[in-house]
């Protein structure tokens, strides 16, 4: 009788585990949602209702550039100087940096900045549109909600 009663415990604990398993594996599939669509409608939205003629990357970015600059194009693992104003399609202003910028590696930012920037020369300015992969992704990142829009009016002041 004990041997059965061992089984039998043994086994609701295998339950409970493999229960605690599927419930989280269910879980991380809810928390990773493609926002690729409902993004690239939300761009395409935002340049039409404000007249900008944007371009487009094969990973969704769209950029504008506004001012061409003069010095050379930076790498994706380069480190720059950059002047920045983020913000999403409504307005909503989420971070700035001051008029000096901040200088970081283009490998140490989201995707969106390491793709981007480089279409920007020395001196050169305007505006990256990336969508959440490109970006926070699902999970969002402090103010910003995740499958969030990010706008960033860019100025590339030097490649250190």
């Amino acid at each position: 009788m004990s041997i059965i009663l061992h089984l039998l415990q043994k086994m609701r604990y295998a339950l409970l585990l493999l229960s605690i398993l599927i419930l989280t594996a269910c879980r991380q599939e809810e928390e990773t949602v493609d926002y690729t669509a409902q993004n690239d409608a939300e761009i395409q939205t935002y340049l039409s209702a404000n007249n900008l003629n944007a371009q487009s990357t094969v990973s969704g970015l769209y950029y504008i550039v506004e001012a061409e600059g003069s010095g050379a194009n930076p790498t994706s693992t380069d480190d720059v100087t950059v002047a920045y104003k983020g913000y999403f399609t409504n307005g909503n202003v989420f971070d700035e940096s001051d008029a000096n910028g901040i200088s970081f590696n283009l490998q140490g930012v989201i995707k969106g900045w390491t793709e981007g920037i480089p279409y920007f020369k020395e001196g050169g300015s305007g505006q990256l549109f990336i969508p959440a992969h490109l970006g926070y992704g699902s999970d969002g990142r402090g103010q910003i909600p995740g499958g969030s829009v990010l706008i960033f009016d860019i100025r590339l002041i030097t490649i250190d």
